[in-house]
């Protein structure tokens, strides 16, 4: 079976793209599927995450830099088909680069990591606007999910913009990211939130979301977990 491609995607800033691209990769990764990270943003943030792991312990996902692709993009990524079981493409933050509406087009899921706050919300509307039209023209298969991350529990400002995603026309995901450091330290340290004592509750958010993504895409669950070897 050809891999799933899930594209991560929203066109603003901030929103923790990487952060969310890399956590899932590497949640699969460690349950023993085989991964590829495309690092389609210039930044090449997720390319550093996964060099700033040591060599007794690689990332388990392996990354491919392929932000000169441009607007074909999907043509480069097509090449790895046959390769991986999972595709996760890192896209750049740029209302005007092509690469979003190129992954897009052969995306099986995308994802769109989401700030709970208003502000960031109307930011959103331009890739929801994306995903749309992509839809409607070359590929009318593909899902898509917000993905509220860097939440703050228990607050009311969250509760609120949570509200407002049930109205934006794509579904959210049940499972949330929280704000933790735990991510910043498994992206300095070129691992998962899964390589660290005391990250239980990170963890247990990334496998959630993991889950989940699975079972849009059809996929039953591995009980493979905690596989540290790189995919290679």
């Amino acid at each position: 079976m050809p891999a799933r491609i899930i594209v991560v995607a929203n066109q603003k800033g901030g929103s923790g793209k990487t952060t969310i691209a890399m956590g899932l990769a590497g949640t699969l990764g460690r349950r023993g599927h085989k991964v590829l990270v495309v690092d389609a943003d210039q930044q090449a943030t997720a390319t550093q995450w996964a060099k700033a792991a040591p060599d007794d312990n690689p990332f388990p996902a392996n990354v491919s830099g392929l932000s000169a692709a441009g607007d074909k993009v999907h043509r480069e990524v097509k090449k790895y088909l046959g390769d991986y079981d999972f595709i996760v493409v890192d896209c750049p933050p740029a209302v005007d680069s092509a690469v979003p509406a190129s992954a897009l087009m052969i995306a099986d899921l995308a994802l769109v990591p989401i700030i709970p706050s208003p502000p960031d919300i109307w930011a959103a509307r331009g890739i929801r606007t994306l995903i749309e039209n992509v839809r409607d023209t070359v590929n009318e298969g593909i899902q898509a999910r917000l993905v509220p991350n860097m939440c703050q529990p228990n607050t009311q400002i969250t509760r609120q913009a949570l509200e407002l995603l049930d109205g934006f026309a794509i579904a959210r995901t049940a499972a949330s990211l929280h704000l933790r450091t735990a991510h910043r330290q498994a992206a300095a340290l070129g691992g998962t939130v899964h390589d660290f004592d005391g990250a239980g509750s990170a963890a247990q958010e990334l496998n959630t979301l993991t889950d989940e993504v699975l079972a849009l895409l059809g996929i039953a669950l591995k009980e493979v977990r905690h596989v540290k070897a790189a995919n290679g």
